[in-house]
């Protein structure tokens, strides 16, 4: 009598690899996704020291800041002020310039910041948050 051999794999063989296949891809995705994070946190803290120098550079050339953030960013060397890199996000300049300093603030995705949500015309620094913030150093 013959035997007959089937060629091909079972069902539950191919439900396990399905499985392991979309576990593997879930793993990745967010993977990526804490990486994309990090990636527009560190351009977020890279900008706001940028930002920094260039307001610094304006005081060491007119012994003063200036009510407009813009105007110190242009004088300073900057062809703008940055924009966020993710959309719906902005780096936070309401309370930040006067002719006595300036604190801006980016507010971070995945990492810890350096200060306290902006209040007032100061940069509240304190520990556990997720700002970002730079003010002057004069």
């Amino acid at each position: 009598m013959k035997q007959r051999f089937f060629r091909g794999f079972t069902l539950l063989e191919l439900l396990v690899v399905i499985s392991i296949i979309g576990i593997l891809v879930a793993m990745g995705a967010v993977a990526y996704s804490n990486a994309q994070k990090k990636g527009r946190d560190a351009k977020r803290v890279g900008d706001m020291k940028a930002i920094q120098s260039a307001f610094e550079q304006y005081y060491a050339v007119n012994s003063t800041y200036d009510e407009s953030c813009n105007t110190m960013a242009l004088g300073g060397g900057l062809p703008a002020l940055p924009n966020d890199p993710k959309p719906g996000y902005v780096y936070n300049t309401n309370n930040g310039c006067s002719v006595n300093g300036y604190c801006i603030c980016a507010q971070l995705e995945s990492s810890t910041g350096n200060a306290d949500a902006p209040s007032g015309t100061s940069c509240n620094y304190g520990s556990n948050t997720t700002y970002f913030c730079v003010s002057q150093q004069q």
